[in-house]
């Protein structure tokens, strides 16, 4: 690898303009240590930095890179809308287009609003929920990332029902207060949860696969368990398939599950790498937004066309050839799976690795990872090693122990042989 000279003159250059040099934390490099590189350009599985350093990439923009980058079909889309203009703030006919698509996909899904981010999808689904069932408190879960709204912006206290407190500054306890923050995967806390709020709880709110804290799975039952618990007190079930949306399946996590949640939060893939963010479930529900009903929410730039186009050349791609992407996607992901649980036992190195679909997560620990607090058991220090040596090596993961891997159609047979072939050396110097 080239030293990366231009990269560490940029990041000087950003700490004077940039809080922490960065416009999102995580790109900082805090968790491991050492400085990030910046990037010059992508295609396919690829990324290479402005000091001409070539890596294989397992990030893809944190999700929406499932068809790899710059497909020719997306920039290809971007370029044919972009010159009929780039924004109008006047309803367009991608919009339509979108939005059909998507209720074909996700039949949970009767109608949808577009917004421009994950944080922002998920603040408005749980202020419609709020609106809608006219009660307060919701539901979330250790681990489960929403985006950056105060209300979801909790983490629990001790014990299994926590009434939640600000995990971050700026977040007035009393927006918190109505959240209610439980363990992953513990039914009882839920149901202790309602028992102690008896029709006061909108909502349940989820990822259905957390994929914020690494990667760990819904138990057999739970998400049933779920859907049935708030069906039978009143309170609508909300999951935030941001990452999981069109990624586990054309469906999502709802389709892999057989589960029907009551609104769904969509972004990443839906923007084929541009901003977007959207929601949407019944319909009896939806209309009760502006202009239809008293829950307002508004966006100046949602339903962006470059967006719309960018969305529906990716979600064209994907279900090209009866879906045969999701079968290659699954068949990628078994090769990596089998051969990174290959390299851990011969290094003799814990690793619990975990994967569904075309998203992955190895923590170093030997226990198995159902929730946030068996995922913090993990050496964060051998993870540091373990991510320096791998992109020494020109293999980019993502730059902390608690965020998920993503695959893409990419990604080659040949390169998770390159991959686990890599990791084998590195696991054996840790």
């Amino acid at each position: 690898m080239r030293p990366r000279e231009k990269s560490e003159s940029l990041f000087a250059e950003a700490l004077k303009y940039l809080p922490g040099g960065v416009n999102s934390p995580v790109r900082a490099f805090r968790a491991v240590g050492g400085q990030p590189f910046f990037v010059h350009r992508a295609a396919g599985q690829f990324v290479w930095d402005v000091d001409g350093n070539q890596l294989l990439d397992f990030v893809g923009t944190w999700g929406p890179a499932i068809l790899g980058h710059a497909h020719p079909r997306i920039l290809q889309a971007v370029r044919d809308t972009a010159l009929h203009g780039t924004s109008f703030g006047i309803p367009n006919p991608l919009e339509v287009t979108m939005a059909r698509r998507i209720t074909e996909l996700v039949p949970s899904v009767q109608k949808v609003r577009m917004c421009n981010s994950g944080t922002e999808a998920c603040m408005s689904a749980v202020r419609l929920a709020r609106g809608f069932t006219r009660r307060d408190k919701i539901i979330k879960f250790d681990g489960c990332y929403h985006g950056h709204g105060d209300a979801l912006l909790v983490k629990a206290g001790s014990g299994a029902l926590t009434f939640g407190h600000p995990d971050s500054a700026g977040v007035p306890a009393d927006f918190a207060k109505h959240t209610v923050v439980l363990p992953f995967n513990d039914p009882d806390a839920v149901k202790a949860a309602f028992a102690q709020c008896p029709s006061e709880i909108a909502a349940v709110i989820l990822e259905p696969v957390p994929a914020n804290a690494g990667l760990y799975l819904p138990r057999p039952g739970y998400l049933e368990f779920l859907r049935e618990i708030t069906r039978a007190e009143g309170a609508l079930l909300i999951f935030d398939e941001v990452m999981t949306g069109f990624r586990l399946a054309p469906g999502g996590a709802q389709e892999r599950f057989g589960i029907t949640p009551d609104l769904s939060t969509f972004g990443k893939i839906i923007g084929g790498g541009l901003p977007v963010g959207a929601f949407g479930g019944r319909a009896d529900i939806m209309d009760h937004l502006a202009p239809l009903g008293p829950v307002y929410q508004a966006g100046t730039l949602s339903g962006n066309p470059l967006a719309m186009a960018a969305g529906l050349a990716a979600l064209e791609e994907l279900g090209a050839n009866g879906h045969a992407a999701y079968a290659r996607l699954e068949q990628l992901g078994a090769q990596l799976e089998a051969g990174m649980r290959d390299a851990a036992k011969a290094a003799n190195v814990p690793v619990q690795f975990q994967r569904l679909g075309s998203m992955f997560c190895a923590y170093f620990t030997s226990g198995p990872v159902h929730n946030l607090t068996d995922a913090m058991r993990s050496d964060r220090e051998r993870f540091k090693r373990f991510f320096h040596g791998m992109l020494a090596e020109g293999i980019y993961l993502a730059p902390s122990q608690f965020e998920a891997g993503f695959l893409s159609t990419a990604h080659t047979p040949a390169d998770l042989e390159r991959t686990v072939a890599t990791a084998a050396r590195v696991l054996r110097t840790l």
